[in-house]
């Protein structure tokens, strides 16, 4: 039950999240880096737009799609760890964003991101029970025959 809830909230926050980047796109155009422009050649806006994106579908994912929760909790945080640059740089340059407009704040926002990390693993594994059971049946979580697939 508590996971579920810490998926939801979490999932909505990405959503949320996700609507900013179109809604303030020159808001989040600060946290990108130069080099991912290009890296990507894409311009600032393309990679916030995109970004935004990619929440809004984690979000919706997570909420819609409860069986492949594992699979969605890992991209999440793999999509966490992605960004995280963008927050080291706008942390470096000194550039405020909404909410982020102290040097303070923007440090402390390096931290929360581990946490989001964390967040997006714990609230997507499966309940203990159901490692538990299959184990005792002598076999893993997410093993299909060859005729399913």
């Amino acid at each position: 039950m508590l996971k579920d809830v810490a998926r939801w909230s979490l999932a909505l926050l990405l959503a949320a999240a996700g609507v900013m980047h179109f809604v303030s796109t020159r808001g989040f155009r600060i946290v990108v880096p130069d080099w991912a422009t290009r890296l990507t050649r894409l311009d600032k806006d393309a990679i916030v737009v995109a970004s935004g994106a990619v929440e809004v579908g984690l979000g919706a994912a997570l909420m819609a799609l409860p069986r492949e929760r594992r699979r969605l909790g890992i991209a999440t945080a793999a999509f966490f760890v992605a960004v995280f640059p963008g927050n080291v740089h706008q942390w470096r340059t000194g550039r405020s964003a909404p909410g982020l407009d102290t040097d303070r704040r923007r440090f402390g926002r390096l931290f929360l991101q581990p946490v989001l990390v964390s967040w997006a693993l714990w609230s997507t594994s499966e309940p203990k029970h159901t490692v538990q059971a299959a184990r005792r049946r002598g076999r893993g979580l997410h093993r299909s025959s060859r005729r399913e697939r």
